[in-house]
């Protein structure tokens, strides 16, 4: 896949950060422009949303994170980025000046692209030298979570640079989907606008309150759409006969006074304070960031849920995280094996997520776990268990594990994990983990694991092969002039 080197920004707000945060965690650096006089605060609380975010999003190994730089100069920004995203205020003579500078100061063979939500990209690009690489990259909000990207071309964008644009989404773990013809407003905005002018009346004239409302879509065809969209969904509303019945039977409602589209409510003062009066009492004290620490807890869940749907191959954007995250895993496999083995390895180096503690502020238990699974797993890269490994149809299984907490890991700290292979055969691996607070050097936890090879079509235990018993070997042999742990064969109650 084409895969974007460096990116630029211009303009940090709440796509623009999120354009940031989602550039930054696939592993690209990232220049920045932006005058606000708080862009460098604004863009960390996105980024610190989107990491904690990602943490409980996925357990594949993310590649380092990119460089942020902000830079004094929109020039300056530019200037080495083959991927420039403009997400400046929605005002089409501000953008189209914008556009126009970017144009100016980039590399010839950059992207470049807007977060406009509704802007005609052959308007964008009337002034520019070079209008055929300009295009619409029109995200959803938070950018970093929401996959899908509307690419629109203007009348002077080259097809080429339409493919362009669409190779370099699924590397960055996003969705590009190319409208035919511009629009105002594309698809996804003229959607939401038809429900959101229906959603004006029914407040204006009492039918019910904002939470209302909102319950209405959440609760029923909100949970429908995250899976299936709009047509599929209906066409299952049809029954055996599909769409075609769904339509006979439904569309004579179209004819019916049952909306008022074609009428726009007045938004006075006094339905813009009802509005913001009924929207306070639905937050509840909520701040805005929390609210969307809240919004990314719960799409994060509803990814997870879509990537194991259909069987577990994944469905809708449950899918697309799903290859994401085999892209993210063929990438952190095959690490190189270390010149001096002989020494514990030091395998996984984490931070405590927000997203891994209690109350408390303390690690979770079931995140020691998770650390310790890391471990063996880039233990098993290291041996050549890797991604295609698995796929060809082999793999080790843990077996049994033993944890014992002995510190406390909490919010923020900086903590690591070391291995020793205690013994090693044909089928069976012995692996001895140590987590460390990283600072201190202060031992946190350690796992015991005993992993079988098997063969996963078969669901049998197999002899590993030659090439992958010789690493293991070779690690176990250098390892067994360690000492052996303490705790190490300990059971469960055993006095220390």
């Amino acid at each position: 896949m084409t895969k974007i080197s460096k990116a630029a920004c211009i303009g940090g707000g709440v796509i623009g950060g999120g354009w940031i945060a989602r550039f930054l965690l696939a592993g690209i650096d990232v220049d920045v422009f932006d005058p606000h006089p708080e862009a460098s605060r604004i863009v960390g609380e996105v980024i610190a949303n989107a990491e904690k975010a990602y943490a409980m999003l996925t357990g594949a190994p993310l590649p380092p994170r990119g460089r942020l730089r902000f830079c004094q100069t929109l020039v300056e920004a530019v200037a080495d980025a083959d991927w420039i995203q403009e997400s400046v205020p929605e005002r089409l003579d501000l953008k189209r000046g914008v556009l126009t500078e970017i144009d100016a100061a980039a590399r010839p063979d950059a992207l470049i692209g807007s977060s406009t939500s509704g802007l005609l990209p052959t308007d964008l690009q009337r002034d520019m030298r070079h209008p055929e690489r300009l295009f619409v990259a029109h995200p959803y909000n938070p950018v970093y979570l929401l996959p899908l990207v509307e690419i629109v071309g203007g009348e002077k964008t080259s097809a080429a640079t339409i493919r362009a644009a669409m190779e370099r989404l699924p590397p960055i773990g996003m969705k590009g989907v190319h409208i035919a013809k511009e629009i105002e407003a594309f698809v996804g905005d003229r959607l939401l606008e038809a429900l959101w002018r229906e959603a004006l009346w029914l407040i204006h004239d009492d039918i019910c309150t904002v939470e209302t409302l909102d319950d209405v879509i959440r609760y029923s065809f909100g949970l429908r759409w995250a899976q299936m969209g709009l047509f599929q969904t209906y066409r299952i509303a049809g029954g055996e006969a599909g769409m075609r019945h769904f339509l006979a039977q439904f569309g004579p409602c179209l004819a019916w006074p049952w909306t008022k589209l074609t009428d726009v409510v007045d938004l006075d003062e006094a339905l813009i304070e009802k509005i913001g009066r009924q929207s306070d009492e639905q937050a509840a004290g909520l701040s805005i960031r929390e609210l969307e620490r809240i919004r990314d807890e719960n799409l994060v869940g509803i990814l997870q849920a879509l990537k194991g749907g259909d069987g577990g191959k994944g469905w809708g954007a449950g899918k697309l995280l799903k290859d994401f995250e085999r892209t993210l895993w063929a990438e952190g496999g095959g690490e190189a094996m270390p010149a001096d083995p002989s020494r514990s390895l030091r395998l996984v180096e984490t931070k405590v997520s927000p997203a891994w503690v209690d109350y408390n502020g303390h690690m979770t238990e079931h995140r020691y776990l998770q650390v310790f699974g890391d471990t063996s797993d880039a233990l098993l890269r290291l041996v050549g268990v890797d991604l295609a490994y698995v796929e060809a149809g082999h793999s080790y299984y843990t077996v049994e594990s033993h944890i014992r907490h002995l510190g406390e890991a909490k919010l923020g700290q900086a903590i690591h994990s070391a291995c020793q292979i205690l013994s090693a055969d044909e089928k069976r691996l012995h692996v001895f983990h140590t987590l460390y607070d990283t600072a201190t050097g202060e031992l946190v936890a350690t796992a015991e694991q005993m992993l079988l090879h098997v063969d996963s079509k078969a669901g049998k235990a197999v002899a590993a092969p030659a090439a992958v018993l010789d690493r293991v070997k070779a690690i176990a042999a250098s390892h067994a002039e360690l000492a052996l742990p303490e705790g190490a064969g300990r059971h469960v109650g055993q006095r220390r």
